[in-house]
């Protein structure tokens, strides 16, 4: 298997679906019991979206934070909620890995919704790089692994709507439950030993 692939490639492949349940927390009283679900995993995938902001000078705090299992997701809308301390102990608890994916651009806007460190979390971008994967997207590196692609066209939707639409309710579940699958996937493979499978 080759370790990088092309747009071409990857356009030409079918679109992955997450076939599991998407909880969506939208009042402040289904928190605690999310996060007190969430906290039996050791490891969790994680991604959030904001609000484009299309004004120069325009800035919007994060609107949805994503937690992912292997069969769930939950969509936390922080623009409904806040960031709730139970939330936010979650995000910076040791005890619970937390995959992600370019994460300095998540932590930078939860900064502006709290001063709590995020606590355990592994950043997908470096983590292949160990394993020779020359791709750094989210969409790249999957469709590589499991040769199907990620469907972007809702990253510049609108996360603090009223509601959500199914697509994406679906487009925020898979980018979360995708960062995990991979980590699943590779943390199972000595590094030396995938390098030494593909050449």
């Amino acid at each position: 298997m080759d370790l990088t692939i092309t747009k071409e490639q990857i356009a030409e492949m079918t679109i992955e679906a997450f076939e599991g349940d998407i909880h969506v927390i939208d009042q402040r009283e289904q928190v605690a019991k999310a996060v007190s679900y969430l906290s039996t995993y050791h490891t969790l995938g994680f991604d959030t979206e904001t609000k484009p902001a299309f004004k120069r000078g325009q800035v919007n705090k994060v609107a949805l934070m994503q937690l992912a299992t292997e069969k769930e997701c939950y969509l936390f809308r922080l623009n409904r909620i806040g960031y709730p301390k139970e939330l936010e102990a979650l995000v910076a608890d040791p005890k619970i890995r937390k995959i992600g994916l370019s994460l300095r651009d998540d932590f930078a806007a939860l900064r502006k919704r709290s001063g709590q460190t995020p606590v355990n979390f592994i950043d997908l971008q470096p983590y292949v790089d160990k394993f020779g994967i020359e791709v750094n997207s989210l969409q790249k590196i999957y469709a590589l692994l499991f040769g199907k692609k990620i469907a972007k066209n809702q990253r510049i939707s609108n996360w603090e709507a009223a509601d959500l639409t199914p697509a994406q309710l679906s487009y925020a579940a898979i980018d979360a439950w995708a960062c995990l699958r991979i980590y699943n996937h590779l943390s199972r493979t000595n590094p030396r030993e995938w390098l030494n499978k593909e050449e």
